[in-house]
This record gives structure tokens, sequence and C-alpha cells, in this order.
């Protein structure tokens, strides 16, 4: 292996937005790490779109390879844990970011950022899934911590069309629980039905924000924040569990304490980069009971040199579900 294909931002001297090449690097050219991965997929995500674009202060160090979830085989390793072949995703850990990641057809990573496919999983399945797929199903193991049954009522899934949101309709659908699709799309419901939602509502107006509204969930991922969140927060049920991942529509949350203290209701944080025992016990749960059953409908495969033109169409907010780039294509 003396060089390879990857997609490097470069800090632009003009603009705000970084400079964007696929270009030809070698292994030298990476961030340090005591494993080299041959990367067989990596998928495109918001942050990496934010990275793109030079927003939200993603990437601050240049040049940097995106793509913060990949998967793929042990190239080389130095340590004892992994061999050459063996089949590993990684994401989190600031991969991506302030690390190169996976929009490459080689990463090097520390060995403690990577795992070990739950066995018998498809490496396409495992970036299908990637960082959004645990990010939901992290949010969906908390939320039965908490005792969220699919005999409890009916679950909210807002910023719907997204890839976190379209994985968690399908593995909330396939473990029994009605499910209420929102978003601000209103060409997506045959989309969000196919995937198993019950009802498909446009996002409610916010408007009037009243502490409390009628009960209508017993749970609810929330990938947007703001108004949002706290409209949800006045309209669960008693007892209710609602998680939080993203900020999409602003990182202020103007509730009150009434739900809390008169129904109960449970308002949990996701940070999906967690410690690494609790990353295999949800993968394990992503490879079992968790899987949803329509990944093929969930994502589109593109290649590398697609894969500026699909950054844009996210940022223009016309892509949904799972990009997934093919390193081979």
């Amino acid at each position: 292996m003396t060089s390879f294909t990857a997609l490097r931002l470069h800090q632009s001297r003009t603009h705000t937005q970084p400079d964007c090449r696929i270009e030809t690097i070698n292994l030298d050219d990476l961030s340090k790490g005591d494993v080299v991965i041959r990367v067989a997929y990596s998928s495109l995500n918001y942050k990496d779109a934010l990275a793109y674009a030079g927003r939200g202060k993603i990437v601050s160090d240049y040049p940097r390879v995106t793509g913060i979830d990949f998967t793929g085989y042990i190239e080389t390793s130095s340590n004892e844990m992994f061999k050459p072949g063996d089949k590993v995703i990684v994401h989190g850990f600031g991969v991506g970011v302030n690390h190169d990641g996976g929009h490459a057809q080689y990463a090097r990573v520390p060995a403690n950022w990577v795992m070990h496919l739950p066995h018998g999983m498809d490496l396409l399945d495992a970036c299908s899934l990637g960082a959004a797929g645990y990010t939901a199903g992290l949010a969906l193991h908390w939320m039965e911590q908490c005792g969220l049954t699919p005999q409890k009522g009916e679950v909210a899934v807002t910023g719907a069309s997204g890839g976190v949101a379209s994985l968690a309709i399908a593995m909330l659908t396939h473990r029994g629980y009605r499910v209420c699709a929102i978003t601000s799309k209103t060409d997506m419901a045959d989309y969000l039905n196919d995937l198993g939602a019950e009802r498909v509502e446009l996002t409610p107006d916010f408007t009037e924000n009243r502490p409390l509204r009628s009960a209508q969930w017993a749970g609810a991922i929330d990938s947007v924040g703001g108004d949002m969140l706290a409209w949800l927060l006045s309209t669960a049920q008693a007892e209710g569990v609602i998680t939080a991942f993203g900020n999409a529509g602003g990182f202020q949350l103007p509730t009150t304490v009434y739900p809390f203290i008169l129904r109960g209701v449970k308002l949990l944080g996701i940070n999906a980069n967690s410690p690494m025992p609790l990353r295999q016990q949800v993968w394990q749960r992503l490879h079992s009971d968790y899987l949803p059953p329509r990944l093929q409908t969930i994502r589109r495969v593109i290649s590398l040199t697609d894969l500026p033109r699909a950054m844009e169409a996210m940022l223009c907010r016309k892509t949904h579900g799972r990009t997934i780039i093919d390193m081979t294509l």
C-alpha cells in the first residue's frame, strides 16, 4: 500500500468554507494510530456536511479527512486485540473531526477506538447503521431501561426523515411500538409509512408555548431540540420518557419544571460517544432484536466522487435516510 484516495478538507485562504479535494495521499498523511483499517464503507452524517461547509467550528485543524464513522478490515495492527482481516467498526472519539476519518480508502486510528463487528454482521449493514444507528439504538436502550414498553402508548420521532430518526422509526416498529413520525417535509409521508410509522404529522406550531398540553406520548426520540423538545415535554404522558440528542432547532430549551414534577416525565440526554462496554452491548442488540428490517429502504449507496454533491444536498435538506459511501466504487 503506497497511496490511496481520500476526501480531505483544506483551510481556505479566502473563504470560510474549506477547500474540498478528492486526492491521492499516503498513510503518513493520516493522523497517528496503532491500527490501519482498509475502509469498506463510510457514511455521510450531518456533522460531516457541516464540516464540509465550514459551519459550527466542527473542524479546526487542517487538512482533515472527513467521515465520522466507517467499517472495514484490519490491514495492520500493533495491538494484539486485532488481526489482519478482522471486521471492525469505528465511530466517535473525534474521528472525522479532530482525527482523520473514514472518507478514504484507508484509516489509521488508536486501537481503543476500534470495535469488532458482532459475529456474522455484514459490513454494509453495519455502516448503514453506523453512528446514526448507534444513537437510535442507545436512545431505545435507555428508554426501555426507564420502563418504556409498546403497551405504554405511542412514541414520537422528530426530524423523522433524517438518518437517526429513520433508523429509530424502523427499530421501534420492529420492536412492536406504534410510532408517530414528525417532519417538516411534506413529501416524506410515503417513505415514513414504509419504514413503519403508523402516523405522519407535520411539525407543529410553537407560537403558543404552554407548559403543559394534552398528554400524547409514552416516549419520544428527538433530533431537533429547542421549541420541539419543549413541546414534546409538554405533551408527554405521565411517566413518559423523552430522549434528546440533537440541536438542529436550537440549543435553548424554553420549558418549565411542570412536566417533570406534575407528570414525572423523564428527559434523557443521549451522548453517542459512550464507553466501549456500552457500545458493545448496544451493538449486540443492533445485530439482534434492534436490527431494523428495512435497511435497504433507508440507505442509498454512492461513490467517493459523489460525496461532495451529497454533502451539498444534505445542507439543502434534500436528502433523507442514510447515505453510504462504497470505497470500492
